[in-house]
Formats: structure tokens, sequence, C-alpha cells
């Protein structure tokens, strides 16, 4: 057994994975809060953070379909 299978082991992977889908999260709610302040008091319509909005949540749902019929 090596030393970096001691350190990685599947838990390490599952603790990866939340992170992960945590991080894009928080992502996907930082855009939405940003381009909504910037809709409502500055009445500019971001496209940029609408594509990033879009983007993540096309990938987490494309996804999870995928794992959900492979498994």
């Amino acid at each position: 057994m090596s030393f970096f299978s001691r350190l990685m082991d599947e838990r390490f992977r599952e603790y990866r994975r939340r992170s992960t889908s945590f991080a894009g999260m928080a992502g996907a709610v930082c855009a939405w809060a940003l381009f909504e302040y910037r809709w409502f008091f500055h009445h500019v319509w971001d496209w940029d953070l609408v594509a990033v909005l879009v983007t993540i949540v096309v990938v987490k749902l494309g996804l999870m379909l995928w794992y959900s019929f492979t498994q």
C-alpha cells in the first residue's frame, strides 16, 4: 500500500465530490445574485453572468442525468 493510497481513499474522493458540488452551487448563487443586483439597481442586463449561470445549471443537470442512467 503506497503512501498516497492511504491518504486518498474513498472518503477523500467523496469529500472532493461534495465540495466540488457545493462550490458549483455557490458559484451559481453568486452569479445569480450579481446579475440581479446589476439588473435591479443599475438597469443593466449582463449576458456574461447569464451565460455563466446557464452553463453551471446545464452541466450540473446534464451530469445528474448521465449518472442516473449509467449507474
